[in-house]
């Protein structure tokens, strides 16, 4: 175990300046790469042709790598595994990698490869959620057994691309009954959607409540605004494509259950997914309902883009740190905890140790 004052002050460790940490230039990377650098590493963003303008407008961001498309990405993995580099994730990794691609990089990795394929399946994600002691809606398995209003949830981290609401069987028969990819066909809760961040450190065996989020969907959010009577006679699907994130702070009253949800989830990872579990940036995305009951949606096991309107911190990192800490800043912390307490290992995947 790191000693505690170390974690809180991010004691300076010379070793940070040798080491790189890269990542996508996309969804969470200003977030990863300014609290990379303000904790004393050099930083990389890999961007498409579109982005890079942008990330070499930054002066945190010491270099740029630009490819015509993020597909490409596996390409650079070799010259990638010659430098002393660290990959932090986030969820266009999910988006643009396939599995096999995660695990057959060697490049040192921030957080557990083997939680990816908990997260990627539904089924082993419910089962994952389910015996962590939390509430899930109810999922059907087939059309013919919706008898309530449903989301029907595409596969992957798309930002919710695809999405439809349906009210019932023959609803689902009359939009859904086209689609080609794979999907869930879940519940739809009635409620305030929460999605909650935590960090696990693996040093000090401790949870943190890092921030909360909402997220702004078009066009079901504009849609909201609408009066009922108006909606009757318009013809407009309700899409769930987030746009945007705003912050949230929770009752202090059910602080507690949210903190139980994040401790229940790491404690069941470690008996799925090796003696490391799920460890680092990670977030449960609720559904809250007026008996203040949360409902479990999904899981991301990494950082999400929900953390972004906290690149100077929340009110709760704030409540650990008294200074600014991201997410992607608590991130690097780790990191640079590890290497002043070689503990290095610990907080990579194995399979990017030489």
């Amino acid at each position: 175990m790191i000693a505690p004052e170390l974690l809180r002050t991010g004691a300076q460790a010379k070793s940070s300046d040798f080491y790189t940490i890269a990542t996508l230039g996309s969804h969470s990377a200003l977030q990863i790469l300014k609290g990379a650098h303000d904790e004393g590493f050099r930083t990389l963003a890999i961007a498409n042709r579109d982005t890079e303008r942008l990330y070499r407008s930054y002066a945190f961001v010491d270099e740029v790598i630009g490819i015509d498309h993020y597909g490409q990405f596996m390409d650079l993995v070799p010259e990638l595994e010659k430098r002393k580099m660290i990959i932090v994730p986030h969820g266009s990794f999910v988006a643009y990698l396939s599995l096999d691609e995660h695990k057959k990089m060697k490049i040192p990795y921030f957080g557990n490869k083997a939680v990816l394929d908990w997260e990627a399946s539904r089924e082993k994600q419910r089962d994952w959620l389910t015996r962590a002691n939390l509430t899930l809606p109810q999922q059907f398995i087939t059309a013919a057994e919706i008898d309530r209003p449903v989301i029907v949830k595409m596969y992957g981290a798309q930002g919710g691309k695809g999405y439809l609401f349906v009210r019932d069987a023959q609803d689902f028969e009359a939009r859904g009954s086209h689609l080609t990819q794979q999907y869930m066909l879940q519940e739809y809760i009635i409620g305030v959607p929460a999605y909650i961040h935590y960090f696990y450190s693996p040093l000090t065996g401790k949870l943190e409540i890092m921030s909360m989020d909402r997220r702004y969907e078009t066009n079901v959010d504009s849609l909201g605004r609408i009066p009922a009577a108006a909606q009757e006679h318009m013809d407009i699907d309700p899409s769930y494509v987030v746009v945007g994130n705003s912050p949230l702070v929770l009752r202090e009253s059910m602080l507690a259950e949210a903190y139980r949800m994040g401790e229940d989830v790491v404690r069941v990872s470690q008996e799925i997914c090796g003696e490391k579990g799920l460890f680092g940036a990670f977030c449960i995305e609720t559904i809250i309902t007026p008996e203040a009951k949360f409902f479990v949606m999904e899981i991301s096991a990494r950082i999400v883009a929900g953390t972004n309107p906290f690149i100077d911190g929340s009110p709760y990192s704030y409540l650990n740190y008294s200074e600014p800490m991201s997410t992607g800043r608590r991130i690097a912390r780790e990191i640079k905890n590890a290497l002043l307490s070689n503990n290095l290992h610990a907080v990579l995947d194995d399979s990017g140790i030489a």
